[in-house]
């Protein structure tokens, strides 16, 4: 088997986390080839971006291209829970940044980011799997791949940054995946038309609905008149609906009133789809000659729209730290990057944990809220979860949890 190619970055999967590193390492001088296993454009999950992905995108000089596509401005998140609301405006934020970002297809959005990585001169090959990776001491690697019509071949490489998403290739060739802390959870969504959205609410921001106390609602509203809508619960949850999945996908809209109203007579894109138990880890995110981006580190769960947050910045950080290292920098991966990114990812957690666990639903939806406090929670929504000067990143856990104690003993404003 011949070399096909000899470069000093070899990027597995197009998606965001995969293009946005490939461009910034590209932009500094460094050889990048990029392999994907699908053919774009292709679905994927996680619609709903942060403000904090803008910085990313910036960075990797994509921000122009997609600002092109005019996708659905995001101005914020919208909590409803019966009457109660709560309304976050990413203007109001603690942390001074991005105070607005999109609500995009995927399919669209990833397919705009990997040709603009093309445009910049980065080489992309679409249908084409990793089946085998070798990385020697000095951490030069030499990987197998696998074309659509069964063609293997070598690319050697300096460094492989790994952004495949749930295909994470590296920790399943080399045994680094970890059960996930999170209980498994179920969501079954679908885009649909939306003729009376403008009757229904504004377009520039995510909805999450509160269904029950262990199951919500997402509504993310896109530029093409469509939106997409998806339930989020515990797998048990949906046994009580009975038939094929479009059947099922209606009577979960025919179940929350304001979905009814808007959505009942709406026509459906395409077959709704089921997406469970996709909370993972790894080991570790880094190795000898190679390092984890995006969902390829930890996939937490949609509720606050973490998952291209996570992708961008981790893509962002690597990138930087890999063009270093190969001009002969001394590179502290554990100090430089999976600490830094474990904290993003533990602080997402704690929201996460504290949404099931309805201790955010004590914060969300107290009659008198603080201005303050809001706003630093706030920007922890639109995705700066590394601004220690916020005490609701700093001590995540404990401000949250303290915080909620103190309305339920109280009962009084926040």
């Amino acid at each position: 088997m011949s070399i096909k190619k000899q470069v000093d970055v070899l990027v597995i999967g197009a998606g965001p986390s995969g293009t946005i590193a490939a461009s910034i390492m590209h932009k500094a001088g460094l050889s990048v080839q990029v392999v994907e296993k699908m053919l774009f454009p292709r679905f994927v999950i996680g619609e709903s971006l942060l403000p904090r992905c803008m910085e990313a995108l910036e960075e990797a000089g994509m921000l122009e291209a997609v600002k092109a596509k005019h996708f659905q401005q995001k101005d914020g998140a919208k909590f409803v829970w019966d009457e109660k609301v709560c309304d976050f405006n990413f203007s109001l934020q603690f942390t001074p940044g991005w105070q607005w970002t999109w609500q995009v297809p995927r399919a669209e959005f990833d397919k705009t980011l990997a040709d603009e990585c093309e445009k910049m001169g980065v080489a992309i090959e679409y249908e084409t799997e990793v089946t085998n990776i070798e990385i020697a001491a000095d951490g030069t690697s030499k990987t197998t791949v696998k074309d659509k019509n069964g063609n293997t071949e070598l690319i050697e490489a300096r460094f492989i940054v790994d952004g495949s998403g749930y295909g994470r290739v590296i920790p399943r060739l080399f045994g680094l995946e970890k059960q996930s802390s999170l209980p498994p959870r179920k969501a079954v969504f679908c885009h649909m038309t939306d003729p009376k959205r403008s009757a229904a609410s504004e377009p520039n921001r995510i909805i999450i609905y509160v269904h029950d106390p262990k199951t919500w609602i997402w509504v993310i509203p896109f530029s093409n008149g469509n939106t997409s809508v998806g339930y989020v619960g515990d797998p048990e949850f949906f046994d009580k609906y009975k038939g094929n999945q479009t059947e099922v996908y209606k009577q979960l809209i025919a179940a929350q009133p304001e979905l009814a109203e808007r959505f009942g007579e709406s026509d459906m894109i395409w077959e709704p789809r089921v997406l469970q138990s996709w909370s993972v880890t790894t080991e570790t995110f880094f190795g000898n000659g190679f390092v984890l981006t995006g969902n390829v580190t930890e996939f937490l769960d949609p509720v606050f729209s973490s998952g291209v947050t996570l992708a961008s910045v981790s893509a962002q950080m690597a990138a930087k730290l890999v063009i270093r290292q190969l001009n002969g920098e001394s590179v502290d991966w554990k100090t430089e990057y999976m600490e830094p990114m474990q904290k993003g990812v533990d602080v997402f957690r704690t929201y996460v944990n504290g949404w099931y666990e309805g201790t955010l639903f004590t914060i969300f939806f107290a009659e008198n809220r603080n201005p303050e406090i809001m706003s630093q929670i706030c920007s922890v929504l639109a995705g700066y979860v590394w601004d220690e000067s916020n005490p609701f990143v700093k001590s995540h856990e404990k401000n949250v949890r303290t915080l909620a104690r103190y309305l339920e003993t109280t009962k009084t404003s926040v």
